[in-house]
């Protein structure tokens, strides 16, 4: 069986002990298998498992959250499955801090706040709709958001979401402050980025250790994209 060759210690694999595997995805990519039948991340998480310990069999690869397939960064994978049920309770009840970088084609006025949104996912088309007044089939949507500054030609948002609906900061960006991510056309960007991906990054993540309870913070360098160039004089 050969290597899978998208993973490298430090790039793609961010950490990895007995319970977890945290990958910093490639947009692209999908999280869990859907209708496509194309590979997803859990798929590859699973065979470099295979091959790493030399396993007869599947690996165990539990998945917890998901980022959207044009988006890039963090996904934490469970390896066993008592880290993957007290994951789904961390991960529904948002017991840890997700920090996204998404690039603008203008800068968002006011240049930090929070958004307040109900949410309707359209299934059959894929795409959500913010509601500014809550709505009887909406979920209650929130994030906090800054400007880091001016990256080239366009503006570095930092996006904390309270809530994790399905493409919240997405619509919540374009909806709230008209300022749709870069790339991300069905939001209602001018055009597609070359890798049809969209600048919206899943860059750190902050959570207690679901078995050990260690305090634990995982950073994801950003995608070697020329979009992303001018972002990177923001790195800490």
């Amino acid at each position: 069986m050969n290597r899978p060759n998208i993973w490298s210690e430090g790039r793609e694999i961010l950490f990895e002990d007995n319970h977890l595997l945290v990958i910093n995805k490639p947009a692209g990519l999908l999280v869990q298998g859907d209708a496509t039948g194309d590979e997803p991340l859990s798929k590859k998480a699973a065979e470099y498992l295979r091959f790493k310990y030399k396993k007869p069999g599947e690996a165990f690869v539990g998945v917890c959250h998901r980022i959207d397939r044009p988006v890039s960064g963090i996904v934490v994978l469970a390896k066993t499955s008592k880290a993957l049920s007290r994951l789904n309770e961390m991960f529904r009840d948002s017991l840890m801090t997700k920090t996204y970088w998404a690039l603008t084609g203008k800068p968002p006025i006011p240049e930090n706040g929070t958004l307040v949104h109900w949410l309707v996912k359209d299934t059959v088309r894929n795409v959500t709709k913010a509601y500014s007044e809550k709505h009887s089939q909406g979920l209650r949507s929130e994030l906090h958001y800054e400007l880091l500054g001016q990256a080239g030609n366009r503006y570095l948002l930092q996006v904390n979401p309270v809530t994790g609906r399905p493409h919240q900061i997405r619509t919540q960006l374009a909806t709230g402050l008209n300022t749709p991510i870069v790339g991300d056309v069905k939001y209602g960007f001018i055009a597609p980025l070359p890798d049809v991906s969209i600048a919206l990054h899943a860059r750190q993540l902050q959570l207690q250790h679901p078995v050990t309870k260690e305090a634990m913070t995982f950073v994801a360098p950003l995608p070697d994209a020329p979009h992303w160039d001018a972002a990177r004089e923001f790195y800490k």
